[in-house]
C-alpha cells in the first residue's frame, strides 16, 4: 500500500483578508440593443470576467478593449461603463466586491486592472459558476460558500505575479453609501420605495445596507423613510384638511391603515388625535 500524507501549516497566513472584502452581489450580463453604456460609478470595487464576445473598457479619459477570459477590477468611485462589440456580443459575470482595490494586472491605470487569461481562465470560470449556483439556489449556507469562492477566486488571481491588490476597511465607504441613501429616501420619500430599491441607489444587497445603515444611524433604512414621511404628515394634519385617505396615498404608504399604526408608533397618537390636538392649539 502507498499513502501520501500531507499536514496543512497551522501558521499559513492568507494573503486575503477576510475580515475586510466582502461579496455584495453578483450578475451575468450579455450585450442587447437596449443596453446603454453611460459611464457611472459604484462605492465598491468590481470585478468581471468576460465570459464571451469582445467590447471595451470606457474610462473617462480612456478606452481599453477587453475580451474573453479577460479579468477586469474597477476600483471604487472609477468612472467607467462597458461597450460592446455589435458582430461580438459581450457578456461577462461582473462582481460587486467591498474592501477591494487592484494594484496592478497585465494591463492597468488609475482605478482598474486587467489581467488576460490565455489557458487557465477556465479554472476562474468553474469558481464563479459555483457562485452563480449557490446564489440561484439559496440553500443553507449559501452566503458563507459564496463568500468562501470569492476568497478562492482572489486568491488564484494573486498567484499570478503581474497582479496584486490591497485590501481596505470599508468604514469611510459604508459612510458614504449611507449617506447616499439618506439623501435619497429625503427625496423621495413620497415615492413607494422598498427596501431593494434603495440597495439599488447604493448598489449593495439589502442586507448590508439594513447593517451599515442602522450602525450609521442608530435606525434602520425604512424606519428612516417611515419617520421622513410621518414628519411630513405633521405638516399636512395641521395645515390641510386632506382625509386620512388622500395623506397616505400622497406620502407613499401602502393604505389609510398603515399610515395610522405607523403615526401611532411614532408619534405615541393617532393622526386625528393629532389633527384635533393643533386645531385646539390653535383656537387658544
Amino acid at each position: 500500500m502507498s499513502t501520501s500524507h500531507y499536514v496543512l501549516d497551522p501558521l499559513t497566513v492568507t494573503p486575503v483578508d477576510r475580515s475586510v472584502t466582502k461579496l455584495l452581489y453578483v450578475s451575468v450580463t450579455r450585450y442587447s440593443p437596449e443596453w446603454h453604456s453611460i459611464l457611472h460609478t459604484h462605492p465598491c470595487a468590481e470585478m468581471f470576467f468576460v465570459t464571451g464576445g469582445s467590447g471595451f473598457l470606457s474610462l473617462t479619459d480612456k478606452t481599453v478593449p477587453i475580451g474573453s477570459n479577460d479579468v477586469i477590477i474597477v476600483n471604487p468611485s472609477t468612472e467607467h461603463t462597458e461597450i460592446s462589440s455589435e458582430d461580438k456580443p459581450l457578456e461577462y459575470i461582473v462582481m460587486g466586491v467591498d474592501g477591494l482595490e487592484a494594484i496592478s494586472g497585465d494591463d492597468g491605470g488609475d482605478g482598474y486592472s486587467i489581467i488576460h487569461f490565455q489557458t487557465d481562465g477556465d479554472q476562474i470560470l468553474f469558481y464563479l459558476r459555483r457562485l452563480l449556483k449557490e446564489i440561484e439556489n439559496k440553500l443553507p449556507g449559501y452566503s458563507t460558500i459564496c463568500q468562501d469562492l470569492l476568497e478562492v477566486v482572489l486568491l488564484l488571481l494573486m498567484r499570478r505575479s503581474q497582479f496584486t491588490v490591497t485590501f481596505v476597511p470599508s468604514v469611510h465607504k459604508s459612510s458614504k453609501e449611507c449617506a447616499i441613501v439618506r439623501r435619497y429616501i429625503e427625496n423621495h420619500f413620497k415615492e413607494s420605495l422598498t427596501l431593494d430599491d434603495l440597495a439599488a441607489v447604493a448598489h449593495v444587497s439589502k442586507y448590508y445596507l439594513v447593517h451599515v445603515f442602522s450602525r450609521e444611524y442608530g435606525t434602520s433604512p425604512i424606519n428612516y423613510l417611515l419617520s421622513c414621511r410621518i414628519q411630513e404628515s405633521l405638516y399636512l394634519l395641521a395645515e390641510t384638511r386632506m382625509s386620512l385617505s388622500q395623506i397616505a396615498g400622497m406620502l407613499g404608504f401602502s393604505s389609510p391603515s398603515y399610515f395610522s399604526q405607523s403615526f401611532r408608533r411614532i408619534q405615541g397618537m393617532s393622526p386625528m388625535a393629532y389633527r384635533s390636538q393643533c386645531r385646539e392649539s390653535n383656537k387658544a
